[in-house]
Order: structure tokens, then sequence, then C-alpha cells
């Protein structure tokens, strides 16, 4: 059964070994984005904990910004309208020039998150889809005494030879919207080299995405059967 995700979040963090934070590079890559005249990133700020590039957001709740923490990148891109290409593309590229600029030889692992958004398609109601369709929930949930707001599972997938990295599947009914579905898979990936094994930062990302509209959509899709009464 066909759905139409709609991503509402994508995080990455690149962990490294603890280097003494230091915004001067940073501040070079801010310089170098916008002498291409399109700058990923408007702002440039020192907090406590690092330096971080940002952008403006129109909406209250959305984040678009790269934190460069004592031992991590730390990407969030929250309700600002990227791609899952856009958001790839965007941490390799910035990547890139951050160790240009301060190099890091090794990343010991990445782990990415994205969050996303479906409408199952034949319950109005996403905490019926999960307590009626997939769960199969009736009459004994009369013993809790109370009846659920939130309906949910979590899945966890450990790495495997033909597939070495972990994910994790969050779905859950959405309580700002009880018509849609929230999913999120989170994954974890192993080590890559930092000046030379970039390309595996979008291969990762494509990966966390792909599990989710490949496998975890058509998963649910199993379940989108029974008509709401």
């Amino acid at each position: 059964m066909a759905y139409a995700p709609r991503t509402i979040a994508f995080l990455c963090e690149l962990l490294h070994p603890p280097l003494v934070p230091d915004p001067a590079p940073i501040q070079r890559v801010h310089n170098r984005m916008f002498q291409t005249g399109a700058p990923l990133y408007r702002s440039f700020t020192v907090a406590g904990t690092g330096a971080v590039l940002s952008n403006p957001t129109a909406q209250p709740a959305a984040v678009s910004s790269v934190g460069f923490l004592s031992d991590r990148f730390q990407f969030r891109e929250e309700l600002s309208g990227l791609t899952p290409d856009d958001f790839s593309s965007r941490v390799r590229e910035v990547t890139k020039m951050a160790v240009e600029e301060r190099p890091v030889q090794l990343f010991t692992a990445q782990v990415v998150t994205i969050r996303t958004l479906i409408n199952p398609r034949r319950f109005q109601d996403s905490r019926l889809y999960l307590k009626e369709g997939v769960f199969g929930f009736g009459e004994e949930l009369g013993g809790l005494g109370r009846e659920p707001q939130l309906y949910g599972m979590r899945l966890v997938f450990p790495p495997t030879p033909e597939e070495p990295w972990a994910f994790t599947l969050r779905v859950e009914s959405f309580a700002n919207d009880p018509r849609s579905l929230f999913l999120e898979n989170q994954a974890s990936f192993g080590p890559i080299v930092g000046p030379t094994g970039l390309e595996t930062l979008e291969r990762n990302i494509a990966a966390t995405y792909d599990f989710l509209v490949q496998r975890a959509l058509p998963f649910l899709g199993h379940f989108d059967v029974t008509q709401e009464a």
C-alpha cells in the first residue's frame, strides 16, 4: 500500500575523539560559505559548548543548524523543508569544509535519526490503526482502568554480517494530529575515516531513509486493511 511520507526531522551526529572547542576554524567555514553567494547557513554564533552555524526559520518549532561540539558534529533540520538528498548533501559538504579547516582524522560513529509522518488509508485515527489493526487489542484493555491516548511500538534491529549497522524503529500515534502516524528510524553506523570516507556519510543517511520507506511502510501497510467502524 502506497503512502506519502512527510518527513519532519533529519538529525545526524558525527562522533569524533574529543577536541578543545575552537570557533576560529568554523568561522572560516562560514566565511567560505558566503564567498559562494549561496551560504548553507547564514548565522555564526559561539556557545559554551562550541560554535554553531544556523539559519533563521519561519516556524517557531523549526530548526536548521549544525553544532561543532567537543566530541561531535551535530546536524539538525526540523520542519525546515529539506529533502533527504538535500540533507545528505549538506552533511557531506559542510563536513568536508570543516575537516579541511580543522582536520578530524576519524569519526568514530555516525548516528542518523529521521522522523516522518504518514496517514493510514483505512483508519481516520492512528490510535485505532495501532490499537485494532496492528495490536488487535479489545476488551482486555479495560483491565488497565483507563483508555490510552498514545499507542506505539519500538523495534530494534542489531547489526548483521550483510548490514553491519543497527536500526531502532519507533511507530506511534501522533499527539499533535490523531490522523497522522509518527515514524522514527535511528541508525548507528561504524567508524568513518575523516578526509577520505565522506561519501559514506551520504550513503548512511540514504540507508536510514530507505529503511523507513522501503521496509517499514510496506510492513505497516499489511495492517492497514480494516475499515474503521
